[in-house]
């Protein structure tokens, strides 16, 4: 780390880590939109039920609002890290972390589309939706590793490795809190179904 960035104050650096969106270009920008959106999406739809549910007088456990918290952490986050990734470490991700970013997503998607269609067929989906759920965290755990190797090359910085540090605290929270719900049975969701959502 050379001295101008270890005089800079962690504020200081997050503002420059973000003002690197002035460097995107057209791909960038539909790329961002489209994985920021996605969650957005996500978390949408999750408190969205939730809170036609609570309308409704249901009673979730207090466990199942730990899903859209760690959503929202998790959207923090990437917002922040995916700067980074379109622009700074473009070229260092491309020698195996962007592949591990992809079979990641892939598998926390497939994992959320599992347990929401386990609430349906549960014995048949539980087998298949923890699979994934493992697997996604898994390899989030070997990004994890990546980057703190990029790290210590000098090829990415501490706001990079914070912003990581929440996409796992927050994608973990939503995971689990979205297991426990399954493997308790989805308490609250065929209440808030009775009826039509709206």
């Amino acid at each position: 780390m050379n001295n101008t960035a270890s005089q800079r104050t962690f504020v200081q650096d997050i503002v420059r880590y973000a003002s690197r969106m002035a460097e995107f270009d057209g791909m960038d920008w539909r790329v961002y939109i489209a994985w920021i959106g996605m969650m957005l999406g996500l978390l949408g739809s999750i408190a969205g039920f939730l809170a036609i549910g609570h309308h409704k007088g249901v009673i979730y456990p207090a466990y199942v609002w730990n899903i859209p918290a760690g959503t929202l952490i998790f959207i923090v986050a990437i917002a922040f890290d995916t700067i980074g990734h379109r622009t700074a470490y473009k070229q260092a991700l491309q020698r195996g972390e962007a592949l591990v970013h992809h079979i990641t997503i892939a598998a926390g998607i497939t994992s959320c589309v599992f347990l929401c269609l386990a609430y349906t067929h549960p014995v048949f989906m539980r087998v298949p939706a923890l699979v994934m759920t493992a697997l996604t965290i898994f390899y989030s755990a070997i990004d994890e590793g990546m980057h703190w190797f990029r790290y210590f090359e000098g090829n990415s910085d501490r706001i990079e490795m914070w912003s990581h540090f929440f996409i796992f605290v927050g994608h973990t929270i939503m995971m689990l809190a979205w297991v426990w719900w399954f493997e308790a049975g989805y308490p609250g969701v065929t209440e808030t179904l009775a009826g039509g959502l709206l």
